[in-house]
């Protein structure tokens, strides 16, 4: 029998979160103001979160919340405390807490005994006794090391509880540092990466190692003229949703609690079409393998590779000549309510009156249509919006419906 596989998707903000909601999460794993790993993120006030957690559960999602660092002396007590509002959170909790730190484990299993506990990626989990040792301690799931194969956690499956959940990566974009313990952003910057400042050196250019004697060498180094050396492909693996629940995986996780409204849709959007065409045969979900492809490459991404999940990564999965984007859609808004046949939306990026642009639906249609016109917040009509955030209520040839997205090609013939 198939196992049922959860889709999980990563929110920044309130916003993010439900986008992620309305096109296809099964689960949403969001970070509070402290203890995650992605402090450059947005993240959540208690106020967004409990609005958030509240959205998620009127649309059958569940929320995880990070509180992973790598905890030190001066973390606990605040720990402790955050830990506890949480579980006291109205109108209700969170479903589960992501940890990856023993102390910050002890902590909420004494502040909220009840939660449910998801060991991190970043505690470096590679074999079923790991698994097992967290199961014996309380965790219901643990995050695979991204080091892992596919066979690899095919064995863990088989020697762990029934009941116990393994939850992986399949998105995103890749750690150059095992399970994603880094040290260069420290180094470099005195940003900790396992306190949520990563500064993403990997991504930076480098100068060319170079040999001054037999056996001696120039450090690496930042240099105009260099290589990004640690710059890695993003992870896709759409084309293997078949292989993935061979393996046992119960969670399929999509990395970016950095990332825009837009290209959470787009990747929530196609996995779960994949997801849900798997569920009725593996002849459907093949049959639409070119819409996939198509439309998970109209969201940000570094090229793809599919990381250690059929072998170690060669040469082959770096990118050595660039650390850009490849960006084929630029967002727009998203449709925040409807009146009559106007919009209100808050603009992300700059767009006119006149311009053919898309209205991107959760039920996978692109629908192309022209804004005929515009107005700001006072209802004035403008014929286009060159300030990021500013309020507009939009005319469209056709209508969208609330929380529909809008975009515009970045491609030029």
């Amino acid at each position: 029998m198939k196992r049922k596989m959860e889709l999980l998707i990563p929110a920044s903000s309130l916003e993010v979160l439900k986008t992620a909601v309305i096109f296809g999460a099964d689960a949403v794993y969001i970070g509070g103001e402290a203890f995650g790993l992605r402090a450059k993120a947005k993240n959540f006030s208690p106020e967004d979160m409990a609005e958030g957690i509240a959205f998620a559960h009127a649309h059958q999602v569940k929320v995880y919340v990070t509180a992973n660092i790598l905890a030190h002396n001066y973390d606990l007590e605040g720990a402790k405390k955050y830990f506890a509002e949480l579980r006291d959170m109205k109108p209700e909790p969170c479903d589960a807490l992501i940890i990856s730190d023993p102390g910050m484990f002890t902590l909420a299993r004494e502040v909220w005994p009840e939660v449910e506990i998801h060991i991190s990626t970043q505690a470096n989990n590679t074999n079923y006794l790991t698994y097992r040792f967290w199961w014996q301690q309380g965790a219901k799931r643990v995050v695979s090391a991204r080091e892992l194969s596919l066979e690899e956690i095919r064995q863990i499956r088989e020697n762990i509880p029934e009941e116990m959940e393994i939850e992986s990566f399949i998105h995103g974009a890749m750690c150059i540092s095992y399970s994603g313990r880094c040290l260069l952003s420290n180094y470099f910057t005195g940003r900790d990466a396992n306190h949520g400042a990563c500064t993403h050196p990997c991504r930076w250019k480098y100068a060319v190692v170079e040999e001054t004697r037999p056996g001696e060498y120039l450090p690496v180094y930042e240099n105009e003229r260099g290589t990004y050396i640690f710059n890695s492909k993003d992870l896709c693996m759409i084309e293997y949703i078949p292989e993935i629940a061979a393996s046992g995986i119960d969670s399929l996780k999509i990395e970016g609690r950095m990332k825009t409204a837009l290209y959470v849709a787009a990747v929530a959007r196609t996995y779960r079409k994949a997801l849900d065409d798997y569920e009725i045969s593996e002849e459907t979900y093949r049959a639409n393998m070119d819409w996939y492809r198509t439309e998970i490459s109209k969201c940000t991404y570094r090229q793809f590779t599919t990381g250690f999940y059929f072998g170690k990564p060669d040469e082959n999965t770096q990118i050595y000549d660039n650390n850009t984007y490849v960006n084929e859609y630029i967002y727009l808004g998203i449709t925040e309510e409807v009146k009559d046949d106007l919009i209100r939306i808050e603009q992300k990026n700059k767009f006119s009156v006149g311009e053919e642009i898309e209205i991107m639906k959760p039920n996978g249609e692109n629908i192309p249509v022209r804004v005929e016109a515009m107005y700001d917040a006072e209802m004035n009509p403008v014929d286009s919006c060159p300030h990021s955030r500013q309020i507009l209520w939009i005319k469209l040839s056709e209508t969208p419906a609330q929380y529909d997205l809008l975009r515009r090609s970045n491609v030029t013939e």
